[in-house]
Formats: C-alpha cells, sequence, structure tokens
C-alpha cells in the first residue's frame, strides 16, 4: 500500500510543477516557469514529418538558450493573442527516489484580443496546437524540477507570429 501511496504522492508532486508551469506560460510569467526548472534544463520541439519520414526539430535548447529566447521574445512578433494550455498528466514513472517521467496531453487555445478600433476577431478562441509534453524530473532537496521537456507536437502548421513556447 505504501507504493501505491508513493506513487500517488508523486504523481500529485509531478503534476503540480506541470500545472504551475502552464498556468506561469499561459500568464507570460517566464520567470516564474524558470523556477521550477533545474539548471540542467533541456527543452524540445518536435514533431514528426511524414513527408519527410522524420522529426523536424523546431527548438532545442539548454536553460541558458531558454533564458536567452524569453529575453528576445518582446522583440519578435509573437502575436496578440492569449493562450491557454490545456495539460492532462498520463503516464507517470519512477525511475529513482530522486528521478522520474511522465507525459502529459497538451492542447493549446489562443483567444484573439481586441486591437485598436477594429475589434475584428476580438474574444473569438480556437484551437491553436495539440501535442504531448514528454517530460523528466528530478528532486531537488523538498521539490521536484522539470529537467527535461520533448514537447511532441502532432499540429505541424503554427503559422506566423507563434515564436512563444508551447
Amino acid at each position: 500500500m505504501s507504493s501505491a501511496r508513493s506513487l500517488a504522492e508523486l504523481r500529485g508532486a509531478l503534476e503540480d510543477v506541470v500545472q504551475r508551469g502552464a498556468l506561469a506560460l499561459d500568464e507570460r510569467r517566464y520567470a516564474d516557469w524558470l523556477d521550477l526548472a533545474a539548471p540542467e534544463l533541456r527543452y524540445r520541439i518536435a514533431a514528426y514529418s511524414p513527408e519527410l519520414r522524420k522529426d523536424m526539430i523546431w527548438l532545442d535548447h539548454d536553460r541558458p538558450g531558454m533564458v536567452a529566447l524569453i529575453e528576445l521574445l518582446p522583440k519578435h512578433h509573437s502575436g496578440s493573442g492569449d493562450w491557454l494550455r490545456q495539460v492532462v498528466l498520463g503516464a507517470v514513472e519512477a525511475d529513482s527516489p530522486s528521478s522520474a517521467r511522465a507525459v502529459s496531453s497538451i492542447a493549446v487555445f489562443e483567444t484573439a484580443v481586441d486591437v485598436g478600433d477594429s475589434h475584428v476577431d476580438g474574444g473569438s478562441s480556437s484551437l491553436f496546437v495539440v501535442g504531448r509534453y514528454h517530460d523528466r524530473f528530478r528532486l531537488d532537496g523538498e521539490r521536484w524540477l522539470l529537467s527535461e521537456r520533448t514537447v511532441r507536437l502532432h499540429t505541424r502548421q503554427l503559422g506566423i507570429g507563434s515564436h512563444r513556447f508551447v
């Protein structure tokens, strides 16, 4: 019974990291998101191309690379819409007492915001991307940190202004 309880506790702890991270990204609080990440963070975004018969790697950064990306975001056109990430934690596995893995399903919705007097599409929402997070975590003292994320997108057409990361 203690093993089932410890797996449930692990699941709850990892879900907390994933959900708090999604909320921080939705609200563009990137420093808060980075606080949930380990110093050795690796972040990748990939999608399989049936035409090429291989993965397309759209982003592959370590933590300093992610910090640089975040610092450059205000200089890029990244769309004016708000994102809402819906993340459902799926499989969770403990690799050791201090490392774990999880796979989550993700759907990102984009809501257009009113810009100036045009009010075109203001408030309308649409599905932006779907995919899965393949995450690795490590225990740092009493808290779990994200040490690696591979975002495997099913969506392959993101359009202009999608510089934010999923």
